[in-house]
C-alpha cells in the first residue's frame, strides 16, 4: 500500500493539462523500458477532460500509440455505441483520432454483444484480464502502469459505490454491479483486488462537488464508506484535484507544493 500523495491545481482545466502531460510521460518512460505500457481509463468530466487534453497536448506524438494497452476500470451495461458508454466517450475525446492499434483497445462488453447478462460480461472481462497478465503479475490482471479514477461526490470510484456488494468483493478482479444508486443500474467494474494491483493509482477530483469526498477518503474513513480511500496503488498513489476539489482538505494533508 503507497501513502496516498497530494498535487493540487488552480482549476480544473490547468489539472487535466498537466494530469495529460504527466501520463505522456508515464506512457513514454514504460515504452522506453519495456516496448510498451498498460493504462486504466476513467470515464466522466475529469477523465474525458484529461482525454481531451492529452489530444491537444505538444508531446502527444511523443507516445507509441501502437504499443499502448488501454483498458477500463468500469462501464454501463449499454448497447455498443450509446454516448454514455465510457468507450464511446473516450473514443470521441482521443481515441478515433491517434492510431491506437484496434487489438490493444480493450472496452468491456456492451449489453448488445456477446453477453445479455452483466455478471456474464463481468466474469468475460476477468478473463480478458487473466490473459493479458504476465507470470509475475499480481491477481490475475497485468501490471497496469497507470490507472486512473474518477471521484464522484459519494467517494464511489469505478463503479464500487458505498455500501454495495461489489465494494467487498475481495476474490474476483471484475463484477457486475447490480442497482447502481445512479443511472444506468447495470454496470460492470473492476474491483478493488484489481484497482490495488496497479503500479500507479491516480485519482482524479475536480469542482466543489467533490471537496467532502475528497476530504472524506483522505482522512481515514473505510473502503466500504468511502471506495476511494480503499484505491491505491503499488507504488504510487497520487490524487490529482483542483483548488475547489481541495477546499475541505485538514491543512495538514494540504500538500506544501502545488501547481
Amino acid at each position: 500500500m503507497s501513502t496516498p500523495q497530494l498535487v493540487v491545481h488552480r482549476d480544473k482545466e490547468l489539472m487535466a493539462q498537466a494530469a495529460a502531460a504527466r501520463l505522456i510521460t508515464k506512457i513514454v518512460d514504460a515504452q522506453a523500458t519495456r516496448g510498451s505500457a498498460s493504462v486504466v481509463l476513467t470515464g466522466g468530466r475529469n477523465g474525458n477532460g484529461l482525454l481531451a487534453a492529452l489530444g491537444s497536448a505538444p508531446a502527444r506524438d511523443a507516445v507509441d500509440w501502437s504499443r499502448l494497452d488501454l483498458w477500463w476500470g468500469d462501464e454501463r451495461f449499454l448497447p455498443e455505441g450509446d454516448p454514455e458508454r465510457n468507450v464511446t466517450q473516450a473514443r470521441e475525446a482521443l481515441l478515433d483520432r491517434v492510431p491506437l492499434d484496434p487489438a490493444r483497445v480493450h472496452p468491456m462488453p456492451a449489453s448488445d454483444g456477446a453477453y445479455d447478462d452483466v455478471d456474464a460480461a463481468a466474469a468475460a472481462y476477468a478473463e480478458e484480464l487473466a490473459a493479458a497478465a504476465g507470470r509475475g503479475d499480481r491477481g490475475g490482471v497485468p501490471a497496469f502502469d497507470v490507472l486512473m479514477l474518477g471521484v464522484g461526490p459519494d467517494t464511489h470510484v469505478a463503479s464500487l459505490f458505498p455500501e454495495l456488494p461489489a465494494v467487498r468483493e475481495t476474490e474476483r478482479t471484475v463484477v457486475g454491479v447490480h442497482g447502481a444508486p445512479k443511472p444506468p443500474p447495470l454496470r460492470v467494474s473492476l474491483t478493488l483486488p484489481a484497482i490495488r494491483a496497479a503500479k500507479e493509482v491516480w485519482l482524479l477530483a475536480a469542482g466543489e462537488d467533490k471537496a467532502k469526498a475528497a476530504a472524506i477518503a483522505l482522512s481515514g474513513a473505510g473502503e466500504v464508506q468511502a471506495p476511494a480511500a480503499g484505491a491505491y496503488g503499488r507504488s504510487r498513489t497520487l490524487w490529482l484535484l483542483d483548488a475547489a476539489a481541495a477546499s475541505e482538505l485538514p491543512r495538514s494533508l494540504y500538500p506544501p507544493a502545488s501547481a
